[in-house]
Order: C-alpha cells, then structure tokens, then sequence
C-alpha cells in the first residue's frame, strides 16, 4: 500500500485497577509490553510514523519501548479528558500530513494488522472514517454500531439505546481509521457537552456524518478489540495470545501432545518437525531447530537447540546455552552460558555453567561445573570423546583434554591431559567393627538425653 499512515496510539490511562506502580501498557504479554504489541502490530499494517501519547508513567513507557528498539514520538495528554481529547495530544503528528490516520490502544494487544490494514483499504477506496466493531452474542454494556445502507450513522451507547438498537449485536471496538485530510476539523468539532464533561471519539461519527462525510464500519473479532483494565483480563488476554501461538506453531509443522500445556514467548523461533511434550514453558530468545524432541516439565530461555536434539524431561536451559546438533540435556539438568557440541550428552542430575563441552563427550550424572568462587566466575572446558564419572566435580578454571576419562567421584582442580584418566579422590579406608560401637555410642547419647 502507497499511501502514507500515521498511527496514534493511546496509553494515557492510570491503570488504577491493575494494582500495579507499573504503567498499565507494559504488563507484559508473552513476554512483550501490550504497547510494544501494538507497536508491532501497527508497523506490520504500513504505519509510516507512531505517536505514543502518554500520561501517566509516560518516561517509562518511552524508556521501555527504546529498550525494544522501537521508534515512536511521544507527546502527553497533560489532562485526561477522553479518548478525543487524548487523539488531539498528536496534533502536531497529524498535521504533518498523511493519507490515513489510525487511532488505536495501547491496552489492546490481540488486534491483527489485517484488521488495521482492511481499515486503510476502506480509506483507499473513498471512505472518510472507518470504524472497527465486532459481533456480540451478549452485547448488553456495549456502544452500538447503528447502520443503514452499507453506512455507519451513529454510534448509541446502552443507556441511550432505543429497544430495537439495544438488539443490535454489532458494537463498538473503540479502533478507528480516519482520512488524514479530515480527521484534525473532525477533531476539533468535538464538543464536551456530557455528564462527564469528556471529549469522546465516538462522536467522530456524528460529527462526520453531519459534514456530509462517507462513514463505515468493519468487523474484527472479539478477541481483538478486548482490552486489559485488570489483572484477570490480563489473564484473559494472555490465554488468547498462547493460543493463537500454538495453532500458528502446528500449522508451521510443530507437534504439540498436549498444546494447552505449552507456553511461547512473543520471540519463540521453532522449525519443522520438533516435538513439543506437556508442560514446556519458553522464556526469551529461543531457538529451536529442525527435528528436536523438547521433553515435558522443561524451562528454556536464552537458549538455542540445534537439529535433532533431545532436551528434558525436567531440564533447564538458561540464557548462553548453545547446543549442537544430536547433542543431548537430560532429566534435571541445567545448563548456562555454555557449549554444548555435535552429539555431546548430559544425561540426569547434572549443572553445566560457564563451559564448553566437546563432541560426543559424556557427561556423568551428578557432574558440577563449579564455575563461581564466591566473587569471579570461571570457564571449564571438555574436549571431545571425553568421558566424565558421575559424581564429579570439575573446579574451574580447568581444561579436560579429548579423549581423557574422570574417575567417578572426582574433585579435578588440576587440567586433565589429552588421552589422560583423571582422578580426584581420597583412597578409601574401611575400618572394621566400628559401625557396631558407633551404633552403641549414638544409643547411649540417646538414653541420656531421655533421662536429662
């Protein structure tokens, strides 16, 4: 589409029922700020410029959306006296000129940049103002859509509502679209006389309708137009966005056993043919390549899982975890900052942090990586074919060369030559008969204390 578009996004409001010092629009939804979503979302549909009109918390909304490399101009609706008192905060953006003027929420994550970009199309072709409704089997508390011949004449809250508008089931979404070459007199025709003393953008409607302009409205789903003013609709929100996560995931060609259990984050990357068990939670920038088998109960983030692995059950891969192709993590299990190559495997019960670990190595259950000594964290590398005993602890800095063995048990403080067995423990000493006075001692301790 050639056609210029400016996109307001509102996020003035307090957000005083999410009980939260935090902005509103940045709760987070998988992972993202909603105002990022929205965003997203707005650049996806042609915006050629966002401004973020802001009051409360406004620099560290601003801050949170320079941190995601987001550009928008910000301005700040310095009095909260309605959502077309809010538009005009972005005067100055509107003045510069552009063929569509969207206006949107920053507390409305779900909406599709299909819905935003069928709105400029309706602007393409000659109408003046758009307005994106949905359908409501219980419309009751919803403003509604009144049309006639194709054209939108007015929006009617419920209070106003005559009994046959009140049965009508297409109702306000609150997102609208203007032609950039009316909406600043649209604006400006906005009057305050309510019980509220507000200036609403619904009667952008009324105002064009009555300047001979051409009005329509569209439909969006529900779920697009939903916005979070509390905890439980953040909830709501997050449901959906997981859900339609999963179904674009096993549509890309990924198996889920039980796809309720999963949960993506906004930047979860995975290929064809991984298999997703129950209950996998992904926190940021994963990877998950071709053919990986990611077992139930595992946690990843900052992680990134080459062709052919197979991870879990009950891992841990936290951020700086690089695994190789047909490499293996297996049942509780950790792994940070740490590589991992072709084929490598850390089977059960084992922490692998600040290391590098070579091909087709095997990594014992129970084997510690001790990379921290209270103030400085160092590096343990494994060369190839290495194998490591379980029970080991490998105190870094230390290097095991390739092909070397550790001795199950082992404390290794010392690097493990090329083709070495190393071992690391005290010779055992077993002293006869003891255990019997020992057991004569603990019990004559025992009746002491019972007779104090």
């Amino acid at each position: 589409m050639s056609r210029t578009c400016l996109t307001i996004i509102l996020a003035a409001g307090k957000g005083t029922r999410m009980k939260s010092p935090l902005p509103k629009v940045l709760h987070r939804v998988a992972g993202l700020p909603m105002v990022a979503h929205v965003v997203n979302t707005a650049i996806e549909a042609g915006s050629s410029k966002i401004a973020l009109v802001t009051g409360h918390g406004a620099g560290e909304v601003k801050s949170a959306l320079q941190a995601l490399n987001l550009s928008v101009d910000d301005f700040t609706q310095d009095q909260q006296l309605g959502t077309a008192n809010a538009a005009a905060a972005a005067r100055a953006a509107i003045d510069e000129g552009y063929d569509d003027v969207l206006v949107v929420f920053g507390d409305t994550p779900l909406v599709m940049a299909e819905t935003l970009k069928s709105a400029r199309r309706e602007l393409a072709n000659g109408t003046d103002l758009v307005v994106m409704g949905f359908h409501a089997e219980s419309p009751t508390g919803y403003g509604r859509l009144v049309e006639n011949d194709g054209k939108l004449i007015a929006i009617v809250e419920e209070k106003d509502a005559t009994d046959a508008e009140r049965k009508i089931q297409f109702c306000n979404g609150g997102l609208m679209a203007f032609n950039g070459r009316h909406i600043g007199a649209i604006l400006d025709a906005i009057d305050d006389t309510n019980a509220a003393k507000e200036f609403y953008l619904t009667d952008a409607v009324k105002v064009a309708s009555k300047s001979g302009l051409r009005v329509s409205a569209i439909r969006a789903s529900a779920d697009e137009v939903l916005g979070v003013n509390t905890r439980v609709e953040l909830a709501q929100v997050e449901t959906i966005w997981q859900n339609r996560a999963r179904k674009k995931h096993m549509l890309g060609g990924v198996s889920m056993i039980a796809p309720e259990t999963v949960f993506f984050h906004y930047d979860t990357v995975i290929e064809e043919d991984v298999t997703l068990e129950p209950h996998i939670f992904f926190g940021p920038k994963v990877v998950v390549k071709s053919r990986a088998n990611i077992r139930a109960f595992s946690h990843l983030e900052g992680a990134s899982i080459g062709n052919d692995c197979e991870i879990g059950p009950f891992a841990r891969l936290r951020p700086g975890a690089n695994l190789g192709s047909s490499s293996k993590v297996g049942n509780f299990c950790e792994v940070k900052n740490a590589d991992v190559a072709v084929g490598a495997k850390i089977n059960h019960l084992t922490y692998i942090g600040d290391a590098s670990i070579g091909e087709n190595s095997n990594i014992g259950a129970g084997t510690i990586t001790c990379n921290y000594d209270g103030m400085n964290k160092f590096k343990t590398t494994i060369g190839a074919n290495a194998f490591i005993g379980s029970n080991s602890s490998l105190v870094a800095p230390v290097m095991i060369g390739d092909n070397a063995y550790i001795a199950s048990g082992s404390v290794i403080t010392k690097d493990v030559p090329v083709d070495a067995v190393g071992f690391g423990r005290a010779r055992q000493d077993n002293k006869d008969g003891l255990a019997v006075a020992l057991r004569a001692r603990i019990k004559a301790i025992k009746l002491a204390k019972q007779k104090t």
